[in-house]
């Protein structure tokens, strides 16, 4: 068995680390996948767009009737003393990290229905962030395609990950960074990611229903479109279209903006950057790391 690293990290109301972090074999996350969760990125132990993060576990939360377990204000209290406690480690080299968040329904007897009037399961935990070098900035990275099989309630952020642990692993399996996602012939999304297609200059992704998880990014590329004019749309993109794209882009947490120059081993992208990163995502990474500064100039 690997035995889990002495990462800080918070359970029910106590700070402890991974190693003596301890819960029941009957709490729904571990029986049925009932719970939610959140990832938030730290720079320089500054957590980024905390506010919209937490206004996203809010929106799961609600779908899950799972009531609120904290406030925002107790929330980012403890995501403080984990960012302080990581640092005290030693382990957070460039002071970039991730804060995981999980809530979950909390322990009954198995039952598929809700149970009522029974304590959520709080738990969250830090670790390093590794974030694609700049090596593979300029180069981008390969995708594969598949139909996608996940539920239709995918805007939630459950912890009920199988469909994208099966999605993921196809892309493992092909020596590819992220499988892209079409349902009924339209774009939906990757595995971990938001799928991005560049068209005649303007960025567009899928709608946000039920059938896409909005990521954080889908606010701030807008802000961020606006501020270097770059056209920005959100609409429905046909599966042709995305091979038709001038650029192609993945966003996430982890990602923060990176191009996909390889789909299904083909090169995609306009003729004078075909296999290269175009020219909007250059820009919306270069506007991504002004916004990381202004984010920690602000907290200064």
């Amino acid at each position: 068995m690997t035995e889990l690293p002495p990462l800080p990290c918070y359970l029910n109301g106590e700070f402890t680390t991974l190693p003596y972090a301890k819960i029941s074999v009957m709490d729904r996350g571990f029986i049925f996948g009932d719970g939610v969760y959140e990832v938030v990125p730290v720079y320089k132990g500054v957590p980024f767009r905390f506010e919209h993060h937490m206004a996203r576990l809010s929106r799961s939360l609600a779908e899950l009737r799972i009531p609120e377990p904290l406030t925002t204000t107790q929330w980012r209290d403890v995501v403080a003393t984990l960012i302080e406690s990581f640092a005290v480690t030693g382990s957070a080299n460039a002071g970039n990290h991730l804060i995981y968040i999980q809530v979950t329904r909390g322990v009954a007897l198995r039952d598929h229905v809700m149970p009522e009037h029974i304590t959520p399961t709080v738990f969250a935990m830090v670790n390093t962030m590794n974030s694609p070098s700049a090596d593979v900035r300029a180069q981008g990275v390969a995708c594969v395609t598949a139909d996608d099989f996940r539920w239709k309630k995918a805007h939630i952020k459950t912890t009920s990950l199988l469909g994208a642990v099966f999605a993921r692993q196809i892309s493992f399996d092909a020596g590819a960074v992220e499988t892209v996602m079409f349902r009924d012939g339209f774009l939906s999304e990757a595995a971990a990611s938001n799928v991005w297609v560049v068209k005649n200059g303007c960025l567009m992704g899928p709608p946000k229903d039920n059938l896409v998880l909005e990521g954080i990014r889908y606010g701030l590329f807008a802000e961020l479109c606006q501020q270097i004019k770059i056209p920005f749309e959100i609409q429905p993109i046909q599966q042709e279209e995305v091979w038709a794209a001038d650029e192609l882009l993945l966003s996430s947490a982890t990602k923060e903006v990176v191009a996909i120059t390889t789909l299904d081993g083909k090169r995609v992208g306009a003729a004078s950057h075909q296999g290269k990163p175009g020219p909007v995502v250059q820009r919306l990474y270069a506007a991504y790391q002004a916004a990381k500064q202004g984010a920690l100039a602000d907290f200064a």
